[in-house]
């Protein structure tokens, strides 16, 4: 089961990963409130048909497993998912994808820390992990001058709320209808980004067209089946592992960046990303021996 539960979880790194470029391709023309509803409108449209294919199967599993019904958690988790999104979106605006990717991605220092919070022990490795990834994140984001970019500073904060959904998400996956959950949070972040799109944006029908594809990329691929595949591995995988197996997503998103949008990073924006990918081994290091 835990094979089972990597695979899910890496197969969400790679769609998370490589939708960081269809999220600064979808923007091209929309804002990202508006890039966001359509995003999630199809990814709600799409588990809307997954719930009706495996209703009688998820009865059946609730019955012998005692599952109870997700809708309501899935709620609470997509309100903390909207404000996670929704900064990543507009910080999108102002970096790369590679480095948007990396930035996130310091949720693997942070729920190691958050875990502490909640009662559970914080090894020497977590500190070690923390502090590269400080450091590879000052090299990456933080200027001659000590300036930080706007963009940077947004996915910095973003990677906190990203750690409370992990967070959530190991408290309530093993006790709930996981496609309930899922259903439920795309489907309140979708509600909540049509809201801040028509206060704050000037929609465009046209410009959703003619983004269709990253659209339909981001919601079914990044938000259907993504954050449904993070749900089900985080049955099998303590929070700590969770979050080294999903931070991939920096990776792919990098290589992503560089294959499809020719994106370019200097030889100290590298150097950044290799202390913050030493840092996130770092923090889970005793996790890896034991798995080796």
């Amino acid at each position: 089961m835990q094979i089972k539960g990597t695979l899910m979880l890496l197969g969400a790194a790679f769609f998370w990963g490589t939708t960081f470029v269809a999220q600064l391709a979808g923007m091209d023309g929309l804002g990202p409130f508006s890039y966001a509803a359509a995003r999630y409108l199809a990814g709600t449209l799409s588990l809307v048909a997954v719930l009706i294919f495996t209703r009688k199967q998820r009865a059946l599993e609730r019955r012998r497993k005692n599952y109870r019904r997700g809708f309501l958690i899935g709620l609470l988790i997509g309100l903390v998912l909207f404000v996670a999104s929704s900064m990543q979106q507009i910080a999108l605006q102002y970096s790369t994808a590679g480095k948007a990717a990396f930035i996130t991605c310091l949720y693997i220092v942070f729920v190691p820390l958050g875990a502490k919070l909640l009662g559970k022990i914080i090894r020497r490795e977590n500190w070690l992990g923390a502090f590269l990834a400080i450091v590879g994140l000052y090299l990456l984001a933080i200027g001659d001058g000590f300036s930080i970019q706007l963009g940077d500073a947004i996915l910095f904060v973003s990677a906190f709320v990203w750690t409370a959904q992990i967070l959530l998400v190991d408290r309530f996956a093993s006790r709930v209808d996981l496609i309930e959950l899922s259903a439920a949070q795309i489907f309140i972040v979708m509600i909540l980004s049509f809201a801040a799109m028509f206060a704050l944006e000037t929609p465009s029908l046209s410009a959703m067209l003619h983004a269709w594809f990253p659209i339909l990329y981001g919601g079914v691929m990044s938000s259907g089946v993504a954050f449904t595949l993070q749900l089900y591995g985080q049955r099998y995988a303590e929070p700590s592992t969770a979050a080294i197996l999903m931070s991939f997503e920096a990776i792919f998103g990098a290589l992503a960046g560089w294959l499809l949008l020719g994106e370019v990073m200097t030889a100290r924006e590298i150097f950044g990303c290799v202390l913050m990918l030493l840092g996130m081994f770092a923090a889970q290091w005793s996790l890896i021996k034991k798995s080796l």
